[in-house]
């Protein structure tokens, strides 16, 4: 081991019953140095990781050869009981979800002293005045207040600056970060990534920063490695890594995401780049106006008008209830084929709008037409026969599907209820042409969805919104949580439905390069309002609004 070197991982192989998971990896990592670590899921990357910190799952996890070596010493031979040692003192994690990651049932600072307490000869006093230095430290607001708060009582950002408050308290040697930004918006993750650049400047301690976006690690990392199935493909200093990509999957991920400078027909995915067939073809300007003359030169198919939508809180027994306008005041026309982007950061009110349209939480005031009949005035029966032409695409598509019901059944449950097509055996006919549509076989009519990985998942969810040809489909934030070429596939799927079946989207996301890719307007929120709406092309070129300038300037920009 060298004397720069803190770290080394040496033919490392890692296997899960008799699958092997992590095959013969070598790599190190530096004094005072980041190292990016950038893959898939199921590439290896948090794997390889959790087994520095001895936390692979017992039972079914071992490794099967090689050495991790931490200051002359094999983390692999080290029980458990040794590793409470290091743990959080030496090496410590921020995790990717800081919401599980964190004990809901107690207080954020207790949370951070407990740390201290564990590992240091700090008074419980003098652990209390550490937190709340910490907690200044990662720019916690109202370091007071978050200590003596719960952790549903902060923001998602809040929260992962608790983590990593958690996570420096000892002054560790090496910092793991798993996803630490995956959740967040733009310029939260932004914030973030800064803050982890100045700790690392301030302590000099090194970092492993794992995640599967390849612009943030441009942002952040020294040096990046990439994984691939278990493999390491390719490793070295960042700038060349960007500037000269050697292996056909680096160079598949960093052209995956969507441009901000040109808009592909069809974005590469990476097996179109590992089978040599990507399609280059550019969406010129003129198409775009073309395209745009048609569209809007038809009646609106829905109307917005003056919606407003406000929450009362009755905190405590004398307290006067307080008023929350979660939607200020929004008006726009969105028209039949027409993709509207709606972008801003989390509170802005952009879900609390789709659920207005969508008539699950009714507006405070204003109206909303829908082939130009009010919607917001419709008596409950009416609203029912509405579910089967504007339709939602969710988040999350595990917590949205039923995990004891196949998927061919979760699919055809809405045409049931909707009384679409004579028998049965017409509906599972259907359901297994919009399987083959979504790109699954007839195959997985009878499985599970655990049976599925994630971006199968979000297929299966696109496949039961599509299942009732509605007219109007709400996307929430329906690719965030998706690997960078699964969400490229997803978003091809979106479109090539869009032109076969006419949709219109409302494209929900604070993923700002996407929403650029998908949208022919784009609406801004912020606080509830609209700070700007105009063609998407215009309002990245020329942002006339502070907060859309800010919004643009915090997306990763690769080198």
């Amino acid at each position: 081991m060298s004397n720069n070197n803190i770290l080394s991982f040496k033919n490392l192989s890692i296997s899960f019953g008799e699958n092997e998971v992590i095959h013969n990896i070598s790599y190190h990592l530096n004094k005072n140095e980041i190292l990016g670590i950038v893959g898939e899921s199921g590439s290896g990357k948090s794997v390889s990781s959790l087994a520095i910190l001895g936390l692979l799952p017992k039972k079914i996890s071992k490794i099967t050869t090689g050495s991790i070596i931490f200051n002359n010493t094999d983390l692999t031979t080290l029980s458990s009981k040794s590793f409470q040692s290091i743990r959080g003192k030496k090496i410590s994690m921020i995790f990717q979800e800081p919401m599980s990651s964190l004990n809901p049932s107690m207080r954020c600072g207790k949370q951070v002293q407990e740390i201290l307490l564990q590992h240091t000869n700090l008074s419980k006093q003098r652990a209390k005045q550490e937190t709340i230095l910490l907690f200044e430290k990662v720019k916690l607001p109202n370091p007071e207040r978050v200590y003596n708060a719960y952790p549903h009582e902060i923001s998602g950002g809040q929260k992962q600056r608790v983590m990593i408050a958690m996570a420096i308290a000892c002054k560790p040697d090496i910092l793991i970060a798993d996803e630490p930004t995956t959740a967040l918006d733009v310029t939260v993750q932004n914030e973030i990534i800064k803050l982890l650049k100045t700790l690392q400047a301030e302590t000099k301690m090194s970092v492993i920063f794992i995640t599967h976006d390849l612009s943030l690690i441009s942002e952040i990392a020294d040096r990046v490695l990439v994984m691939y199935k278990g493999d390491i493909v390719e490793q070295g200093e960042t700038a060349s890594i960007f500037k000269d990509p050697q292996h056909i999957y680096t160079k598949a991920l960093i052209n995956s995401r969507p441009s901000l400078e040109t808009r592909l027909k069809v974005l590469p995915t990476i097996q179109d780049y590992l089978n040599n067939t990507t399609n280059h073809k550019i969406i010129s300007e003129a198409d775009r106006k073309q395209k745009h003359k048609i569209l809007y030169s038809k009646p609106p198919l829905l109307e917005v008008k003056n919606i407003e939508k406000e929450y009362i809180s009755k905190s405590g027994w004398f307290n006067k209830p307080t008023s929350f306008k979660a939607v200020n005041n929004v008006s726009f026309k969105l028209y039949e084929g027409e993709t509207l982007g709606l972008v801003g950061e989390s509170g802005c009110g952009k879900s609390t709008l789709g659920n207005a349209i969508l008539q699950l939480d009714k507006a405070t005031s204003g109206s909303i037409l829908y082939q130009g009949i009010d919607i917001t005035k419709l008596p409950n029966s009416e609203i029912k026969k509405l579910r089967k032409d504007i339709q939602i695409i969710f988040q999350d598509p595990y917590s949205s599907l039923n995990p004891r019901i196949p998927v061919g059944e979760a699919i055809m449950e809405p045409m049931k209820v909707h009384k679409l097509y004579i028998s049965d055996k017409e509906r599972k006919e259907k359901v297994i042409d919009i399987l083959n549509k979504v790109g699954l076989s007839e195959a997985y009519f009878n499985r599970y969805p655990h049976e599925f990985s994630g971006g199968q998942r979000q297929r299966i969810g696109i496949a039961r919104t599509i299942a009732l040809q509605p007219k109007l489909i709400v996307c929430d934030e329906s690719v965030s949580a998706l690997d960078i070429s699964v969400q490229a596939q997803v978003l091809n799927l979106l479109n090539e439905l869009k032109e076969d079946f006419g949709f219109t989207y409302i494209f929900i996301s604070h993923d700002l390069a996407v929403v650029k890719y998908m949208s022919d307007q784009l609406l801004v929120m912020n606080e509830g309002r609209i700070e700007e709406l105009d063609d998407a092309d215009v309002i990245y070129k020329n942002p006339k609004r502070e907060y859309t300038k800010k919004l643009i300037h915090a997306i990763p920009k690769e080198l």
